[in-house]
């Protein structure tokens, strides 16, 4: 089974990057939350079979939607919106995970214009015109005055700020979600729409699974406050907290997952 029958009075929220990891996380804990959710990932939808039927019995009475599309892509990102509207008529949240890193790492005087292209292609271009249009439709559902819980998450990471020369184009993609997350903060702030941004650290995905030797040796040596490694429900925890709707007077909040990596300490 890949799809649910909605509830029109519950809140509903697209996750993209949701097939695996943090983004399933995410959809995972927003269920829980009271939300229908779409889940939006590049997979072929008979790949996604067993993981969303697994999604859709933790479900209880919401209902999940897959939706494939490539967020880089101008069409696949108007047929993603076009597929939620269709199957729900509302789109409450908006959570931008979606991301990829450099298909090679290269050092940053060998990095070449194919790579940047795509990790921006995804990371920074697709989640802007994704924000973008999600937010013009929430705009009109606000000024309509249609019931909205609105609220968008965008997931950057500590490489927002830290460098690393051997992918260079992944951090420079991050560092732009963060301005994106300010912009649309401020644009969006009239009508009662809250963005934010949640920086993960060093989470255990499939994405850090090749760097699990090092990020274990330095966090025993003290890289962390919080000495372990994070977890996909981590960041999940912090997105429900920013999807809530309790923190009515906030918008433009960096919220850091990160065992305290953030704090600069001697």
């Amino acid at each position: 089974m890949m799809e649910q029958n909605g509830n029109p009075a519950r809140p509903v929220a697209l996750v993209t990057g949701a097939a695996r990891g943090i983004g399933r996380a995410i959809a995972q804990r927003l269920l829980r939350d009271g939300f229908d959710v779409a889940v939006l990932d590049v997979r072929d939808p008979q790949e996604m079979t067993d993981g969303m039927e697994a999604l859709a019995s933790e479900a209880g009475q919401g209902a999940v939607q897959y939706v494939k599309a490539d967020i880089s892509r101008t069409e696949d990102r108007a047929e993603a919106l076009a597929a939620v509207r269709r199957r729900f008529g509302r789109l409450d949240v908006l959570v931008n995970n979606a991301g990829v890193a450099p298909r090679v790492r290269a050092d940053l005087l060998e990095t070449g214009e194919e790579s940047l292209d795509f990790v921006l292609g995804v990371n920074l271009r697709g989640t802007f015109f994704l924000t973008q249009a999600a937010a013009r439709w929430m705009v009109e559902r606000v000024n309509a005055g249609e019931p909205l819980r609105p609220a968008i998450v965008n997931v950057a990471s500590i490489s927002s700020y830290v460098s690393s020369v051997n992918r260079g184009e992944y951090c420079i993609s991050k560092a732009g979600v963060s301005m994106v997350t300010a912009l649309f903060a401020d644009r969006l702030a009239e009508y009662g729409i809250p963005v934010h941004e949640v920086r993960p650290g060093i989470i255990r995905t499939d994405m850090t699974a090749k760097v699990e030797e090092k990020y274990d040796r330095l966090i025993r040596e003290g890289l962390l406050p919080i000495a372990r490694w994070g977890t996909p429900d981590d960041v999940a925890d912090a997105v429900s907290v920013l999807v809530s709707g309790r923190l009515a007077y906030s918008t433009g909040q960096v919220v850091d997952v990160d065992g305290g990596f953030h704090i600069r300490r001697l």
